[in-house]
């Protein structure tokens, strides 16, 4: 048997090169994440509908993501094995980034609801394109003993960029003068001026990764492979479609058993991403007098800061996380984070005060560090190296899945059960967070 080398470990530096593409991909996320509902909302759609529209994204990417993972694994060129996915997806991101506010100029053609609609999908696929690379590039780079350490920056990088995306739309207004109201059916210049903003960060920062970052070849990586992931299915006789159908069918048990765990914690953050803006607003601010539109854009505006004081928590805590696992173990982390998620969401159902908001936040915030890195060191530790990219991009299926159900379903709930009162939608989030919280427990782990 033809010995393995061990994979060379990589400086603090080389991991943050590596990851600062991220960056720009979450800032892009965060502009879309905080915005959408209320550019939709300005468009003309409806509370209860406003899930229907975000399923743009989970759908996306249980089709892309997949797919790009499966071609990844199988590339390999002179501008890299995962690089030229990810360059490509930004280029399309940034595109989508500019037009998406201002899809009312193109009302001649359509509806500017079904062109805002339009814009969201092609955003979320170039986003899923660009994205699915770069968990596959973490894991291809790095030994098993720095996976913890790697996605934490990786988390770390994605929090930074979070706060840059849900804090440009305040900033600009209250800092640099640009209008934040408009008329109706008008999207606000903060927020066209904001994607502009997120474009170009984009561009930049994966630019700096493709330019900083070597890759192993598919033969320097299967000289480190350990043996005893090395696991070959009938998929190595097939292609396409068929080895990932396969890949899917032979799935580890650990990936399993994250399945519950993932449908449980992105269910929750769907509902949290689509109904906050909206529940703020009725929960919050429309208890005062005055002008509700404008009540409205302070509310979205609220959101913003808020979605960007979560993903700075997360930013902070992802330094601390790899240090953490170590000694508490991995899951056992994970499932605290869940918990003070959980609870962040349920305890904005009582909260009068929108400066006291800051608090359910910080749970929040810990809860989204530890979803972003944990699953995917306890996951990429189970995985063969050659199918990397494939069984990160099915393993996104646990995140888009909750999400196409949350999409679907939670709508004609809040509609059918509480008469269409959003803040309920976040009381919901609460609850399937703990439930993720315990279904961690029910994994079995390395470390």
């Amino acid at each position: 048997m033809i010995s393995k080398l061990h994979k060379p470990k990589l400086s603090t530096v080389q991991i943050i090169n590596m990851s600062i593409g991220f960056l720009g991909i979450q800032t892009g996320f965060a502009l879309q994440n905080g915005n959408a509902s209320r550019i939709l909302q300005t468009f003309g759609a409806d509370v209860e509908h406003l899930s229907l529209f975000w399923l743009a994204a989970p759908i996306t990417g249980m089709i892309v993501q997949p797919i790009i993972g499966y071609y990844s694994d199988r590339t390999w060129n002179k501008f890299g094995r995962r690089k030229p996915y990810f360059l490509i997806g930004a280029i399309l991101t940034a595109i989508a980034l500019i037009l998406m506010p201002n899809a009312a100029l193109f009302t001649a053609i359509l509806p500017p609801l079904l062109i805002g609609a339009g814009m969201l999908t092609i955003m979320d696929a170039s986003i899923n394109v660009t994205m699915e690379p770069f968990r596959a590039l973490v894991a291809d780079n790095l030994p098993s003993s720095q996976r913890s350490l790697g996605f934490s920056i990786q988390t770390f990088i994605i929090g930074s960029g979070a706060v840059i995306g849900s804090w440009l739309p305040y900033v600009l207004t209250h800092y640099l003068g640009v209008d934040g109201t408009a008329a109706e059916g008008v999207i606000p210049p903060n927020v066209i001026y904001s994607f502009y903003c997120g474009a170009g960060i984009l561009l930049l920062s994966i630019l700096w990764t493709v330019l900083s970052t070597k890759e192993y070849s598919p033969d320097q990586l299967a000289s480190f492979e350990d043996t005893a992931l090395e696991v070959e299915t009938i998929a190595k006789h097939r292609s396409g479609l068929f080895a990932i159908v396969d890949d899917f069918r032979t799935m580890p048990k650990t990936m399993k058993q994250l399945g519950l765990v993932q449908f449980f914690s992105w269910f929750a953050l769907f509902m949290m991403w689509v109904y906050t803006t909206p529940a703020i607003a009725e929960h919050i601010f429309y208890l005062k007098d005055g002008d509700k539109s404008k009540l409205y854009m302070d509310a979205a505006n609220w959101v913003g800061v808020l979605f960007g004081i979560y993903n700075a928590v997360s930013a902070i805590y992802a330094l601390f996380l790899a240090k953490i696992a170590a000694k508490f173990g991995r899951k056992q982390t994970h499932a605290f984070s869940l918990i003070m998620g959980g609870l962040g969401l349920i305890s904005i159902f009582i909260i009068k005060d929108p400066n006291l908001l800051i608090i359910p936040m910080i749970g929040i915030g810990l809860a989204w560090g530890s979803i972003l890195a944990m699953p995917y060191a306890i996951l990429s530790d189970s995985l063969p190296a050659k199918k990397m990219g494939v069984y990160m991009g099915i393993f996104n299926f646990f995140i888009t899945f909750p999400q196409i159900v949350c999409g679907f379903f939670g709508g004609y709930m809040i509609k059918i059960f509480f008469d269409s009162n959003s803040v309920y939608g976040i009381l919901l989030a609460g609850v399937f967070m703990l439930l993720g919280a315990l279904s961690v427990l029910r994994i079995k782990d390395k470390i």
